[in-house]
């Protein structure tokens, strides 16, 4: 597969820098090339999680029908066979956000986020997953603590478990749009060159909400040393959002990272069940000054 890959390139690989932030579990690495070009090649087999091939193959048709104006890494080539799927993207001369989080970055990626947002609105490509759709099937944890009889909550969540699950079922209702959502937005899906920001990391776009992406960030924000998620919201521009729809988003986050950290982590990441457990706490304590429930 080295081989291929080098044929594609039309160049030797002289040096690979892997990428260690991320969740995936495969190739993320940095190329220099015998030629002196640098791109980003991300490759996994189907060997090493089942599942990611296809995220790959995903990510790889909605980044070649991005347009010009999203702050994206392009798209080079991509790559499938043998069950190896890889896909090479111009090399980003950037950095993640510091953690802490400072407020220039803040500044930076909610003024990136929010150009995207009105670029991307209303999607300018197909994609035939919705917000609505994803929220009922995916981000649905509280409903799936109670359907199983859950035991392994905090108190909290225990006794208010079938509020939550009655609170998280509003949120497909609010999210419908016509905008093109990242809908995963967070520290380790961000570059920064300069006074520029990239956002990485595509294969969960869906149309949707376009309010979404930033709200759904605030949990990570806070976890990585940011400021509390309401001061987080303040410094969006939520003014045609009503509080209950923040409210069961906020839920249906919370559902998923709280319930989802506690199932076997995926094959090939091991570490995402704890990124989620974490996500979860901050989520938590956000609903609960948001509701006031007891």
């Amino acid at each position: 597969m080295r081989a291929a890959f080098e044929r594609r390139l039309g160049a030797r690989v002289v040096e690979a820098v892997t990428q260690s932030q991320g969740f995936s579990p495969g190739l993320a690495a940095r190329l220099r090339l015998d030629d002196g070009r640098r791109v980003f090649l991300k490759a996994v087999t189907e060997e090493a999680n089942p599942d990611t091939p296809d995220i790959h193959r995903r990510e790889a048709r909605i980044l070649a029908a991005l347009p010009a104006t999203a702050p994206i890494a392009r798209l080079l080539w991509s790559h499938d066979e043998m069950g190896w799927v890889a896909l090479c993207l111009e090399d980003i001369d950037g950095r993640h956000p510091y953690e802490p989080w400072t407020d220039g970055d803040l500044d930076l990626v909610i003024d990136c986020v929010q150009k995207m947002s009105r670029d991307l609105t209303p999607s300018p490509i197909q994609v035939d997953d919705t917000l609505p759709a994803f929220f009922r099937l995916t981000l649905n944890g509280w409903r799936i603590a109670l359907e199983r009889g859950e035991t392994r909550l905090d108190a909290w969540a225990e006794r208010n478990l079938g509020r939550l699950a009655e609170l998280e079922g509003l949120a497909p209702g609010v999210v419908a749009g016509d905008a093109l959502v990242h809908c995963d937005i967070r520290a380790d899906n961000l570059l920064i060159a300069g006074d520029r920001v990239y956002v990485l990391d595509w294969p969960w776009a869906r149309i949707g909400a376009s309010w979404i992406d930033l709200v759904a960030m605030a949990p990570s924000v806070t976890m990585q040393g940011g400021p509390q998620p309401e001061e987080f919201l303040s410094r969006l521009d939520l003014h045609d959002v009503s509080p209950d729809a923040i409210d069961a988003v906020v839920a249906s986050l919370a559902g998923y990272f709280v319930v989802r950290a506690l199932e076997p982590a995926p094959q090939g990441i091991p570490t995402v069940r704890a990124f989620q457990a974490a996500q979860g706490g901050v989520a938590i304590a956000w609903l609960r000054e948001r509701t006031g429930w007891d």
